[in-house]
């Protein structure tokens, strides 16, 4: 049964008519007419009595103060590293520089971003390499942020997608490399690859960073055969270490053996100058003595074999023997006499004449006649 159909006893069921009265529903001009009353008379508008002009007084003062506080909420400070992004009903509107800025308050958003901190990012788990072995990997990015806008809006979250891009980065690599050189003598290249390949996945999403350093932390095998790589590494340092110290060594040695030879060299060409300018020297002598050979052949015969005797006795020691007395045999060290007999003469006045003493512990001392001790006495002529 509907509300306006009568019934129960023929009463009527209208929700309008309570006490016999038609309320009837509200009117919503007049409801709106005395809201724009109520409103003009709180900026000043007559009204009916003392108490609302005492309301409107206490309304105004809370706008004004509403305002104050609204316009010092809007002054914010840029650090010198930083660069404001500015939101206007979240849409990008510009950037600020480092200062003091003011915004109009839940109508501007401002988030500062470090534009110059170097930030840092690490990454690590077993990897998988080409030759179908299991390796842990530890690496390190190290990146900074310049461009603001790109880095808040480009991608939802710009460090969590470096993470990843590095992660796939550095299991590209690692996939493509055997484990030998991953341990060992290859971790260069691998941190080189990685960074190329790290920068060519970034580049298409412009998210506003900059790589400032990529570090290849650690390498490690599994736990089974960490010992056996632990002595391919020693042994792949002592191998270095050995080459460097090696080479140190043949720098050293280079020059000095080129300064020898080079001091051979010398001695050999001023050996080859002294022999030729001799040889010179007894052509030139012979040429000289030549003619006078040719006029007295006797007399120069003798004169070379004098000379001659003269050099060769010079340089050796030299004896005088007594031959005519059989039963002892008397000899006289003319060296020996020489030597002492200059010895003495520096150590005895002038004044006094030097006498040398015979002595022999083979012989018994006697008085042996001295001749001469000139070279050619002592050659017997």
């Amino acid at each position: 049964m509907a509300w306006n159909e009568p019934g129960n006893n023929g009463k009527n069921n209208d929700p309008w008519k309570q006490g016999g009265r038609d309320q009837g529903p509200p009117d919503l001009d007049e409801v709106f007419r005395n809201f724009g009353k109520k409103f003009g008379g709180i900026f000043g508008g007559k009204g009916n009595n003392t108490g609302g002009n005492g309301a409107s007084a206490l309304m105004t003062v809370i706008i004004v103060v509403a305002l104050l506080v609204w316009g010092l909420s809007g002054f914010y400070t840029i650090k010198d590293a930083e660069r404001g992004v500015v939101l206007r009903f979240g849409q990008y509107h510009t950037e600020v520089g480092a200062g003091i800025h003011w915004k109009p308050t839940f109508i501007d958003t401002v988030t500062p971003v470090n534009t110059q901190e170097v930030r840092s990012l690490r990454t690590d788990g077993f990897m998988l390499t080409q030759d179908q072995n299991l390796v842990r990997v530890t690496f390190e990015i190290q990146y900074r942020i310049f461009n603001a806008r790109q880095y808040l809006f480009s991608v939802v979250d710009a460090d969590r997608s470096l993470r990843e891009a590095t992660d796939a980065a550095l299991r590209f690599v690692i996939g493509h490399s055997i484990m030998d050189d991953v341990l060992t003598r290859g971790r260069e290249v691998v941190r080189q690859n990685t960074r190329q390949e790290l920068e060519s996945i970034i580049q298409p999403y412009n998210m506003g960073l900059t790589l400032v350093d990529v570090n290849f932390r650690d390498a490690r095998p599994p736990e089974e055969v960490r010992d056996a790589f632990d002595d391919a590494i020693k042994a792949q340092e002592d191998q270095e270490r050995f080459v460097q110290e090696a080479t140190a060594y043949a720098r050293e040695v280079e020059p000095r053996a080129r300064g020898q030879v080079n001091r051979v060299m010398q001695e050999a060409e001023a050996y080859k100058q002294q022999i030729v300018l001799k040889a010179q020297g007894e052509v030139a002598r012979f040429e000289q003595l030549l003619p006078q050979y040719l006029a007295a052949p006797q007399v120069t015969r003798d004169r070379m074999y004098l000379e001659t005797m003269e050099q060769v006795y010079s340089s050796t020691s030299k004896i005088l023997v007594d031959v005519k007395n059989s039963n002892n045999l008397m000899y006289l060290p003319l060296d020996q006499l020489m030597k002492q007999g200059a010895a003495s003469a520096t150590n005895t006045p002038a004044s006094q004449p030097v006498r040398p003493s015979l002595d022999s512990s083979n012989a018994p001392v006697q008085q042996v006649p001295v001749r001469s001790s000139s070279p050619r006495s002592a050659s017997g002529r």
